[in-house]
Protein backbone atom coordinates (compact mmCIF):
# COMPACT_ATOMS: atom_id res chain seq x y z
CA UNK A 1 0.00 0.00 0.00
CA UNK A 2 3.21 2.46 0.47
CA UNK A 3 3.81 1.79 -2.74
CA UNK A 4 0.65 2.50 -4.62
CA UNK A 5 0.06 5.49 -2.50
CA UNK A 6 3.26 6.84 -3.63
CA UNK A 7 3.18 5.77 -7.33
CA UNK A 8 -0.81 5.51 -8.09
CA UNK A 9 -1.82 4.66 -11.10
CA UNK A 10 -0.18 2.31 -13.41
CA UNK A 11 -0.47 -1.23 -14.15
CA UNK A 12 -4.09 -1.68 -14.58
CA UNK A 13 -4.67 0.10 -11.85
CA UNK A 14 -7.75 3.12 -12.40
CA UNK A 15 -6.48 6.72 -10.93
CA UNK A 16 -4.87 9.31 -11.14
CA UNK A 17 -2.46 11.18 -9.84
CA UNK A 18 0.81 9.15 -9.45
CA UNK A 19 1.66 6.41 -12.17
CA UNK A 20 3.05 2.98 -12.35
CA UNK A 21 1.59 0.62 -10.28
CA UNK A 22 1.61 -3.46 -10.73
CA UNK A 23 -1.68 -5.41 -10.39
CA UNK A 24 -5.28 -5.84 -11.08
CA UNK A 25 -8.39 -6.13 -9.31
CA UNK A 26 -9.54 -9.04 -7.54
CA UNK A 27 -13.25 -10.17 -7.96
CA UNK A 28 -15.14 -10.56 -4.80
CA UNK A 29 -18.71 -12.08 -3.88
CA UNK A 30 -21.67 -9.83 -4.44
CA UNK A 31 -20.17 -8.09 -7.51
CA UNK A 32 -17.47 -6.50 -5.86
CA UNK A 33 -13.58 -6.53 -6.39
CA UNK A 34 -10.53 -5.60 -4.12
CA UNK A 35 -8.19 -3.12 -5.90
CA UNK A 36 -4.74 -2.90 -3.53
CA UNK A 37 -6.81 -4.03 -0.58
CA UNK A 38 -9.66 -1.10 -0.98
CA UNK A 39 -13.32 -2.61 -2.20
CA UNK A 40 -14.20 -0.95 -5.14
CA UNK A 41 -17.52 -1.84 -7.57
CA UNK A 42 -17.84 -1.31 -11.13
CA UNK A 43 -19.90 1.46 -12.31
CA UNK A 44 -20.69 -0.62 -15.63
CA UNK A 45 -22.68 -3.62 -16.36
CA UNK A 46 -20.20 -5.98 -18.48
CA UNK A 47 -21.38 -6.24 -22.08
CA UNK A 48 -23.20 -10.14 -23.01
CA UNK A 49 -20.92 -10.19 -25.59
CA UNK A 50 -17.83 -9.92 -23.73
CA UNK A 51 -17.41 -13.65 -23.12
CA UNK A 52 -15.11 -16.21 -21.44
CA UNK A 53 -14.89 -18.17 -24.47
CA UNK A 54 -14.10 -15.13 -26.48
CA UNK A 55 -15.02 -16.04 -29.99
CA UNK A 56 -16.42 -14.11 -32.80
CA UNK A 57 -20.40 -13.99 -33.82
CA UNK A 58 -21.30 -13.59 -37.36
CA UNK A 59 -24.67 -11.46 -36.13
CA UNK A 60 -24.07 -8.68 -33.52
CA UNK A 61 -26.72 -6.55 -32.82
CA UNK A 62 -25.90 -2.40 -33.30
CA UNK A 63 -27.55 -1.12 -29.76
CA UNK A 64 -29.94 1.07 -32.04
CA UNK A 65 -26.61 2.38 -33.88
CA UNK A 66 -27.42 2.58 -37.50
CA UNK A 67 -24.54 0.49 -39.59
CA UNK A 68 -23.91 1.00 -43.06
CA UNK A 69 -25.38 -0.81 -45.94
CA UNK A 70 -23.56 -3.03 -47.93
CA UNK A 71 -21.02 -2.01 -50.77
CA UNK A 72 -18.13 0.12 -51.29
CA UNK A 73 -18.11 2.75 -48.54
CA UNK A 74 -16.77 4.76 -45.92
CA UNK A 75 -18.32 6.41 -43.32
CA UNK A 76 -17.41 8.61 -40.51
CA UNK A 77 -18.81 6.88 -36.99
CA UNK A 78 -17.39 9.61 -34.26
CA UNK A 79 -17.13 13.02 -34.51
CA UNK A 80 -15.41 12.64 -30.94
CA UNK A 81 -17.51 15.79 -29.48
CA UNK A 82 -21.32 15.07 -29.60
CA UNK A 83 -21.73 10.87 -31.27
CA UNK A 84 -18.30 9.15 -29.81
CA UNK A 85 -19.27 5.08 -30.57
CA UNK A 86 -17.23 2.66 -28.95
CA UNK A 87 -17.24 -1.07 -28.27
CA UNK A 88 -16.26 -4.04 -26.68
CA UNK A 89 -13.67 -6.38 -28.71
CA UNK A 90 -14.62 -10.01 -28.74
CA UNK A 91 -11.43 -11.82 -29.15
CA UNK A 92 -7.60 -10.75 -29.94
CA UNK A 93 -7.95 -9.92 -33.29
CA UNK A 94 -5.46 -8.29 -35.09
CA UNK A 95 -4.97 -4.86 -35.88
CA UNK A 96 -4.04 -3.52 -39.47
CA UNK A 97 -2.11 -0.42 -40.61
CA UNK A 98 -5.25 -0.22 -43.28
CA UNK A 99 -8.44 -2.29 -43.86
CA UNK A 100 -7.10 -4.90 -45.96
CA UNK A 101 -5.60 -8.53 -44.33
CA UNK A 102 -2.83 -8.32 -46.09
CA UNK A 103 -1.51 -4.74 -44.56
CA UNK A 104 0.93 -4.09 -41.93
CA UNK A 105 -0.15 -5.61 -38.62
CA UNK A 106 0.09 -2.68 -35.92
CA UNK A 107 -0.79 -4.97 -32.48
CA UNK A 108 -3.86 -7.22 -31.61
CA UNK A 109 -6.96 -6.76 -29.63
CA UNK A 110 -6.94 -6.48 -25.73
CA UNK A 111 -9.48 -7.72 -24.15
CA UNK A 112 -9.13 -6.18 -21.02
CA UNK A 113 -8.08 -3.42 -19.51
CA UNK A 114 -4.08 -3.21 -17.09
CA UNK A 115 -7.37 -3.81 -13.75
CA UNK A 116 -9.01 -6.44 -15.52
CA UNK A 117 -12.27 -4.23 -16.53
CA UNK A 118 -13.58 -4.62 -19.92
CA UNK A 119 -11.29 -3.27 -22.66
CA UNK A 120 -13.21 -0.25 -24.34
CA UNK A 121 -11.87 1.01 -27.89
CA UNK A 122 -13.48 4.30 -29.59
CA UNK A 123 -14.01 3.40 -32.95
CA UNK A 124 -13.55 6.60 -36.14
CA UNK A 125 -14.76 5.08 -39.41
CA UNK A 126 -16.47 2.06 -41.07
CA UNK A 127 -15.56 0.75 -44.33
CA UNK A 128 -17.00 -1.68 -46.40
CA UNK A 129 -14.51 -3.13 -48.89
CA UNK A 130 -14.91 -4.57 -52.51
CA UNK A 131 -14.91 -7.92 -50.53
CA UNK A 132 -18.25 -6.43 -49.09
CA UNK A 133 -16.24 -7.41 -45.74
CA UNK A 134 -16.21 -4.66 -43.09
CA UNK A 135 -14.08 -2.96 -41.31
CA UNK A 136 -13.50 -0.34 -38.19
CA UNK A 137 -10.76 2.03 -37.65
CA UNK A 138 -10.42 2.47 -33.90
CA UNK A 139 -8.34 4.41 -31.86
CA UNK A 140 -5.69 1.95 -29.96
CA UNK A 141 -4.85 2.38 -25.97
CA UNK A 142 -1.37 2.01 -25.53
CA UNK A 143 2.07 3.53 -25.70
CA UNK A 144 3.22 5.38 -27.49
CA UNK A 145 -0.24 7.57 -27.37
CA UNK A 146 -2.36 8.16 -30.23
CA UNK A 147 -2.18 5.09 -32.45
CA UNK A 148 -5.20 4.04 -34.79
CA UNK A 149 -5.87 0.99 -36.66
CA UNK A 150 -7.72 -1.42 -38.30
CA UNK A 151 -9.91 -4.44 -37.54
CA UNK A 152 -12.64 -6.84 -38.89
CA UNK A 153 -15.88 -5.58 -37.92
CA UNK A 154 -16.59 -9.31 -36.69
CA UNK A 155 -13.78 -8.52 -33.74
CA UNK A 156 -15.99 -6.26 -31.99
CA UNK A 157 -19.39 -6.59 -30.02
CA UNK A 158 -22.06 -4.14 -30.55
CA UNK A 159 -21.48 -0.81 -31.28
CA UNK A 160 -22.62 1.44 -28.22
CA UNK A 161 -23.00 5.62 -28.06
CA UNK A 162 -21.76 8.38 -25.99
CA UNK A 163 -22.96 12.09 -26.42
CA UNK A 164 -20.41 13.29 -24.22
CA UNK A 165 -17.39 14.95 -23.91
CA UNK A 166 -14.36 15.85 -21.22
CA UNK A 167 -11.69 18.73 -21.78
CA UNK A 168 -8.49 18.80 -19.60
CA UNK A 169 -7.00 22.68 -20.19
CA UNK A 170 -3.82 22.26 -18.81
CA UNK A 171 -3.09 25.66 -18.95
CA UNK A 172 -5.98 27.25 -17.03
CA UNK A 173 -6.09 23.55 -15.33
CA UNK A 174 -9.90 23.28 -15.73
CA UNK A 175 -11.95 20.38 -16.77
CA UNK A 176 -15.29 21.01 -18.96
CA UNK A 177 -17.76 18.48 -19.42
CA UNK A 178 -19.82 18.62 -22.50
CA UNK A 179 -23.54 16.99 -23.47
CA UNK A 180 -24.77 16.96 -26.62
CA UNK A 181 -22.09 20.23 -26.94
CA UNK A 182 -23.94 21.95 -23.82
CA UNK A 183 -21.62 22.49 -20.99
CA UNK A 184 -22.50 20.43 -17.86
CA UNK A 185 -19.89 21.14 -15.78
CA UNK A 186 -16.76 22.95 -15.10
CA UNK A 187 -14.41 22.49 -12.16
CA UNK A 188 -10.97 22.93 -11.06
CA UNK A 189 -8.44 20.16 -11.57
CA UNK A 190 -5.04 19.11 -10.61
CA UNK A 191 -2.83 17.89 -13.37
CA UNK A 192 0.66 16.92 -13.77
CA UNK A 193 4.03 18.76 -12.61
CA UNK A 194 6.28 20.37 -15.04
CA UNK A 195 8.35 17.30 -14.60
CA UNK A 196 5.87 14.57 -15.81
CA UNK A 197 2.82 16.78 -17.41
CA UNK A 198 -0.49 14.88 -18.27
CA UNK A 199 0.13 14.31 -22.08
CA UNK A 200 -2.15 15.93 -24.16
CA UNK A 201 -3.95 14.28 -27.27
CA UNK A 202 -7.23 12.66 -27.71
CA UNK A 203 -8.27 9.81 -25.24
CA UNK A 204 -11.06 8.66 -23.88
CA UNK A 205 -12.22 6.84 -20.26
CA UNK A 206 -11.79 2.45 -20.49
CA UNK A 207 -13.09 2.42 -16.95
CA UNK A 208 -15.02 3.70 -13.72
CA UNK A 209 -15.97 2.15 -10.61
CA UNK A 210 -16.63 3.75 -7.18
CA UNK A 211 -14.09 3.02 -4.35
CA UNK A 212 -16.50 1.89 -1.32
CA UNK A 213 -14.01 2.51 0.99
CA UNK A 214 -13.89 6.22 2.51
CA UNK A 215 -10.58 6.63 3.93
CA UNK A 216 -8.77 5.53 0.56
CA UNK A 217 -7.37 8.90 -0.90
CA UNK A 218 -9.06 7.51 -4.22
CA UNK A 219 -12.61 7.86 -2.52
CA UNK A 220 -15.20 8.24 -4.03
CA UNK A 221 -15.06 7.38 -7.46
CA UNK A 222 -11.86 6.73 -10.39
CA UNK A 223 -12.26 6.92 -13.94
CA UNK A 224 -9.48 4.89 -16.24
CA UNK A 225 -8.59 7.11 -19.53
CA UNK A 226 -6.59 5.40 -22.67
CA UNK A 227 -3.88 8.35 -21.77
CA UNK A 228 -0.41 7.11 -21.12
CA UNK A 229 2.14 9.29 -19.16
CA UNK A 230 5.46 10.35 -19.18
CA UNK A 231 6.80 7.46 -16.81
CA UNK A 232 6.82 5.11 -19.21
CA UNK A 233 9.39 2.48 -16.95
CA UNK A 234 6.62 1.99 -14.69
CA UNK A 235 4.87 -1.37 -15.34
CA UNK A 236 2.17 -1.11 -17.03
CA UNK A 237 2.77 1.46 -19.23
CA UNK A 238 1.98 4.77 -16.84
CA UNK A 239 -1.75 4.59 -17.22
CA UNK A 240 -3.82 8.61 -16.33
CA UNK A 241 -6.72 8.50 -14.50
CA UNK A 242 -9.00 10.59 -12.94
CA UNK A 243 -9.76 10.18 -9.19
CA UNK A 244 -10.21 12.54 -5.82
CA UNK A 245 -8.13 15.34 -4.50
CA UNK A 246 -5.48 13.10 -2.51
CA UNK A 247 -6.58 13.96 0.44
CA UNK A 248 -4.93 17.24 -0.87
CA UNK A 249 -8.16 19.98 -1.84
CA UNK A 250 -5.84 22.40 -1.33
CA UNK A 251 -3.68 22.13 -4.68
CA UNK A 252 -6.71 21.85 -7.20
CA UNK A 253 -6.37 23.72 -9.17
CA UNK A 254 -2.11 22.74 -9.62
CA UNK A 255 0.26 20.42 -11.08
CA UNK A 256 0.91 18.39 -8.28
CA UNK A 257 0.41 14.81 -9.91
CA UNK A 258 2.65 12.51 -11.59
CA UNK A 259 0.18 12.84 -15.14
CA UNK A 260 -2.71 12.03 -13.58
CA UNK A 261 -6.08 14.40 -13.02
CA UNK A 262 -7.29 14.99 -10.02
CA UNK A 263 -10.70 16.71 -9.09
CA UNK A 264 -12.64 17.53 -5.92
CA UNK A 265 -14.35 14.52 -4.01
CA UNK A 266 -18.13 15.90 -5.36
CA UNK A 267 -17.05 16.90 -8.43
CA UNK A 268 -15.71 13.55 -9.25
CA UNK A 269 -18.82 11.99 -7.83
CA UNK A 270 -21.16 14.04 -10.03
CA UNK A 271 -19.02 13.00 -12.84
CA UNK A 272 -18.24 9.69 -12.57
CA UNK A 273 -21.97 8.01 -12.63
CA UNK A 274 -23.13 10.24 -15.54
CA UNK A 275 -19.89 9.70 -17.97
CA UNK A 276 -20.47 6.32 -19.83
CA UNK A 277 -16.69 4.38 -21.04
CA UNK A 278 -15.91 5.34 -24.67
CA UNK A 279 -16.47 9.23 -23.88
CA UNK A 280 -13.53 11.16 -25.38
CA UNK A 281 -11.41 13.07 -23.30
CA UNK A 282 -9.38 15.53 -25.10
CA UNK A 283 -6.32 16.84 -23.20
CA UNK A 284 -4.81 20.30 -24.38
Amino acid sequence: MTRFRQFGWATGVVLALLVGMPAAGQAAPGGLRMWHGTPIQSLDTPSAFTTAAGTPSSSLPSSGVTSPQPGPATIRLSDERTSTQWANPLYRALIYARPDGAAPRVGHLHLDTEDGFPEVYLLLQQHIDGHNQSWIKLRIPGRPNGRTGWVRRRALGPLELSRWLLVVNRRTERLTAYKDGRVQLVTPVGVGKPGTPTPAGHFWIRERFRVLDPSSPYWPDAMGTSDYSTLSEWPGGGVVGMHGAWDQPQLIPGRPSHGCIRLHNPNIAWLAPRVPVGTPLHVI
